[in-house]
């Protein structure tokens, strides 16, 4: 099997001199040096005590440096520990007591955190000089490559590890999607995609924003930095489409590949709108990414009018290779792709279903299958609400909903058994919608500025703190 690794050295003796990463301040690194900066750091972490099966926690911004130190974590066949970014300081002291590492890999300010931290007492800070490296045994398919983490949004991150069977599982799912026979120049704001990137020798521009902060990026900053770096195809969230919508196309833009978080029609129609570039929108999960992909050409009047009626949202067809069932409304999924289990077994029996050998992942999502084997999200599981004596998902709803005059945001949560359908937008239309929702049996609206956001990607609402606020 070919590792990660590998490809990555493949990459660098076949497109010494293109460009791997642009990162946000712009600097420009080619694969040749790249791989040379990872080799650096290889030899100095071995130096420090760095091996096989060696956890290194990674703190560090995301530019070339991050992806020269995991190429040198596996080159030394140790284990790359990668918190939760959304949960800032929360997540890497969390990272810390769930994984215990050896060392602690920091960029930039992050070092001062080896020392401020009790966590980090007597990890091991990497550094230091280089010196003689010695052969390191190749790491094997099953040896674990990566420990990431779930977002938290239901509880406590889950650590996931990842190994690099997995990993090149995953390239070989998401590969094929990202495949071009053209040189492009692809805005990466997903840390797996600039990793698939890298392999197939594609240069990737990093944001010159926080991914933490996207409510406060301003739209023309983003278009701005596409057309400074020429970028010919975004991999990036639904809230970064929705500045992008605001902003207008780049005119280099020839494809927009989205996900983690819903993409509804009235984003893809704004999109289309905006430019010509070509839609495609990606669902997967932390555990499991992707699971089914859509082109916004392949939408027909008829899938649209079933979104607006209540039918859930398009999610398009299952990826090649990849199980799906559906079983009492939830979507459920199993293949070379779908990460097996926890780091912490316990955590298994909440999300993982042993099955004559095939262990199915709980995705939590509701979702079902069309006639002709395409998915329909309607929601996370345990989010539905009983209308009129009809149980309904939030995508029931919400779809039609941000189709209303002055809409921007669409919410159906329950409160104490009453449907409330929270909506953002110009408050000049609250007389139509609530005649929309009363043709909805739905009789509470209540009005934001803006809906609260999830933490990772900004795509997706937060429902836990709708509630608060309600």
């Amino acid at each position: 099997m070919t590792t990660l690794p590998e490809q990555f050295a493949a990459a660098a003796r076949r497109f010494p001199d293109r460009i791997a990463i642009v990162d946000g301040r712009g600097r420009e690194t080619s694969f040749a040096t790249l791989k040379a900066r990872a080799d650096g750091f290889a030899v100095r972490w071995q130096a420090q005590g760095i091996g096989p099966g060696d956890r290194v926690l990674i703190a560090r911004p995301v530019d070339a440096d991050l992806y020269a130190s995991l190429a040198a974590l596996w080159a030394l066949g140790a284990v790359a520990v990668l918190p939760e970014p959304a949960m800032g300081l929360a997540g890497l002291r969390h990272a810390t007591r769930v994984t215990r590492p050896k060392g602690f890999c920091a960029g930039g300010w992050y070092r001062a955190l080896g020392i401020l931290l009790p966590e980090l007492w007597g990890v091991t800070i990497l550094g230091g000089q280089a010196a003689a490296m010695a052969p390191a045994p190749a790491p094997s398919a099953a040896d674990t490559a990566l420990i990431s983490f779930t977002s938290g949004s239901t509880g406590q991150p889950k650590a996931i590890p990842r190994s690099h069977a997995f990993l090149m599982a995953q390239h070989a799912a998401i590969a094929p999607l990202l495949h071009s026979d053209r040189a492009e120049r692809d805005l990466v704001a997903f840390p797996v995609f600039a990793l698939i990137n890298i392999a197939a020798g594609r240069t990737s521009i990093l944001p010159n924003w926080r991914m933490s902060r996207l409510d406060r990026l301003d739209p023309q900053r983003l278009r701005d930095w596409m057309v400074r770096q020429r970028v010919t195809r975004a991999l990036i969230p639904p809230a970064l489409c929705e500045k992008l919508a605001e902003a207008g196309l780049p005119p280099d833009l020839g494809h927009i590949f989205t996900g983690g978080g819903p993409v509804f029609p009235d984003l893809l129609a704004r999109l289309q709108r905006r430019g010509n570039a070509r839609i495609t929108c990606v669902y997967g999960s932390t555990e499991a990414e992707p699971i089914a992909h859509l082109d916004a050409c392949d939408i027909t009047e008829n899938d649209r009018a079933a979104m607006s009626q209540g039918a859930g949202l398009l999610a398009g067809r299952p990826v090649p290779g990849l199980r799906l069932r559906i079983r009492e409304h939830e979507i459920q999924v199993a293949g070379a792709h779908v990460n097996p289990g926890y780091l912490n077994p316990a955590h298994d029996a909440e999300n993982k279903l042993p099955e004559g050998g095939i262990i199915w992942h709980r995705t939590g999502d509701a979702g079902r299958l069309d006639g002709q084997g395409r998915l329909w999200l309607l929601g996370r599981l345990g989010s539905q609400v009983v209308i009129g004596g009809v149980t309904r998902f939030p995508f029931n709803v919400e779809i039609a909903a941000r189709q209303w005059p002055g809409v921007t945001q669409a919410a159906l949560i329950g409160r104490r058994g009453t449907p409330v359908l929270a909506l953002a937008g110009d408050a000049a239309h609250l007389p139509e919608w609530q005649d929309a929702a009363r043709s909805l049996n739905i009789s509470v609206i209540r009005h934001f500025d803006r809906l609260p956001m999830d933490r990772r990607h900004g795509s997706k609402i937060d429902r836990q703190a709708l509630g608060d606020m309600l």
